[in-house]
Order: C-alpha cells, then sequence, then structure tokens
C-alpha cells in the first residue's frame, strides 16, 4: 500500500487491464450493446427528432441551383451594350458582382468612365434584364471602381 502511494502510476496501470478485461464481459451480458439491436432503435425515433439531425447537416459548398440563376443573369446582361464601345457589359467587365437574395437581387457593376451619358439608360437596363430572370426585384449599385479595358473580355 505503501509503494501505491508513492507511486500512482503503478495503480492506475494495475486497474487498467482489470478495466479492459470487465469491458468486454459487460458487453457480452447485455445484448442491447450489439449492432443488431441499435439500427431497430434509430428506426424507432421520433420523426421530429429525425428531421432535425437532418437540419442540422451543413449546406453544401457548391449550390447548382444558385449557381445556374446566377450564370441566367449573366445571359440575359449580354443584351445591355454600352453604345458607345459596342460591347455588352458582361464582356466589357463592368459587372462585378451577383448576389442573389430570396427577397432581392444586387448587381455591383461599374461604368466605362466617371460620368458616362449613358449610364441611367444603362443602369435600366441592366436591372430590367436581371429581373426578367428572377422573380423580385433587383437593386443595381454601381461602383466607384475605375474601369480598365485590359479586363475586358476576361472575366465571367
Amino acid at each position: 500500500m505503501a509503494d501505491a502511494a508513492a507511486n500512482p502510476a503503478n495503480t492506475a496501470e494495475s486497474a487498467a487491464p482489470a478495466a479492459e478485461s470487465a469491458a468486454p464481459a459487460a458487453a457480452d451480458a447485455n445484448p442491447a450493446n450489439t449492432h443488431e439491436s441499435a439500427a431497430p432503435a434509430a428506426a424507432d425515433a421520433h420523426p421530429a427528432a429525425l428531421a432535425a439531425a437532418v437540419s442540422a447537416t451543413p449546406a453544401p459548398a457548391f449550390d447548382a441551383e444558385r449557381r445556374a440563376t446566377e450564370l441566367a443573369i449573366l445571359d440575359a446582361l449580354r443584351a445591355v451594350v454600352d453604345p458607345e464601345i459596342g460591347m455588352n457589359v458582361v464582356e466589357l467587365a463592368l459587372i462585378k458582382q451577383v448576389i442573389l437574395g430570396t427577397e432581392e437581387t444586387e448587381i455591383k457593376m461599374i461604368l466605362t468612365t466617371p460620368f458616362c451619358p449613358y449610364a441611367g439608360s444603362m443602369i435600366a437596363q441592366v436591372k430590367e434584364q436581371a429581373e426578367s430572370v428572377v422573380d423580385h426585384p433587383v437593386k443595381v449599385t454601381l461602383l466607384a471602381e475605375r474601369w480598365d479595358p485590359k479586363d475586358a473580355g476576361l472575366m465571367w
């Protein structure tokens, strides 16, 4: 006993094999610990508990339906042409971001020049074309970012 008090590690080591040998005996004595009986218990679970477990799973990293809608909006925006340059707003890389929402979609865009005389018309066309794809309002936000002609044709 004096040895056990002086060296607690000896006590834990001697107790570990006894616990390991007792664990299989306990599992054999209780049939509820077998895999066969666990499956019916899960099947008998309350439907609300199963629904909660399913809803607790994380959302997928890629939503194919959402991406298809974004691409449909971009395709629709190809009809909006900058009258001075003769290219559409997608090819010119004027569309910087499409943010899909359940009640509103936002499109962030830039113009080719800060004081573009066709800004009002182009913004209205972008809004109209995007709303032809989604069934809720679209907000068009102009960004203060400068347009670089080198970006044309490289985005989306």
